[in-house]
């Protein structure tokens, strides 16, 4: 963990793009809410092969409106080169410094999966581009990417996207603090020295983490099944244990020497505030 050490720690917080209004200014909200807290910037997700486009660009744009940096998520699989180089001209055009750069996903039913096919092309792609304009954020996966067949492949094609010039990374979320730092200790292996920024993903609901863990090879450790189980339907202690782990788990990270936090918040500020308010982070 010695790499990780001498950066900046760094806050940030995730959302996806509202799809009507009523859900934007719900989200303008938790904006405004987590805003004061100071995170260096706020992502945005973007939708399988691009399918959300325009709601990403305008979610982005709302943020950098309200005075908040803006890092929006730009995958490559099923999109061409012209038409990610159209993106990337929009975001400078809104004055956007930080891209989120994915391999991200085919959309359901498509099987064409565009001029490029990995997130290191993507960054390659970037930097060809607009130079070193962008800090382009990679991810990480502690855990390794589900659809690796092996750890050794897995860290190869991270090294790959560090040597395209990723110039930091988010890791997908974990529960298990130990693949993190073994993780770090594969990367400083490997001569590879850059931010690793461990994904945060509050506990609020198990039937939709558990959904989205077996989604995304996030995996759920089997001693915190079994106490999330043992609640069944009773969510207020749900949250109050999840607060109690993931509180814990940040507060392991931050002494262990990771470089901050990123959040997904799944458009909600309270539990990431709880999170925040138990950790004794301050404010910006």
């Amino acid at each position: 963990m010695q790499s990780q050490r001498h950066y900046p720690r760094v806050f940030s917080f995730e959302f996806f793009p509202p799809k009507n209004e009523e859900g934007a200014e719900k989200l303008r909200q938790t904006r405004d809410d987590l805003g004061y807290l100071g995170p260096r910037f706020f992502s945005v997700t973007y939708g399988a092969g691009g399918s959300t486009r325009k709601r990403t660009i305008g979610t982005v744009e709302d943020i950098q409106k309200a005075g908040y940096a803006a890092a929006p998520h730009l995958s490559c699989i099923g999109s061409t080169r012209e038409g990610i180089r159209e993106i990337l001209e929009d975001y400078r055009a809104l004055g956007i410094r930080h891209i989120v750069a994915l391999r991200g996903d085919l959309p359901s039913g498509t099987h064409e999966t565009g001029e490029l096919r990995y997130a290191n092309e993507l960054v390659e792609f970037i930097r060809k581009e607009t130079g070193d304009y962008f800090h382009i954020e990679v991810a990480a996966y502690p855990e390794f990417h589900p659809q690796a067949s092996s750890s050794t492949i897995d860290l190869n094609n991270f090294k790959r996207k560090v040597k395209a010039g990723a110039n930091s990374a988010i890791t997908q979320y974990f529960y298990n603090l130990d693949a993190y730092l073994r993780f770090v200790d594969s990367c400083e292996q490997m001569k590879l020295d850059i931010p690793i920024v461990p994904g945060i993903m509050p506990i609020t609901n198990y039937s939709q983490l558990a959904r989205f863990s077996d989604l995304c090879g996030a995996e759920i450790p089997r001693w915190l099944r079994r106490r999330l189980e043992s609640y069944s339907d009773d969510i207020d202690s749900i949250r109050v244990f999840g607060l109690d782990v993931v509180t814990e788990l940040c507060r392991r990270l931050l002494e262990a020497g990771a470089p901050g936090l990123h959040f997904y918040t799944m458009n909600q500020s309270g539990p990431t505030r709880a999170i925040w308010q138990a950790l004794n982070l301050g404010t910006g």
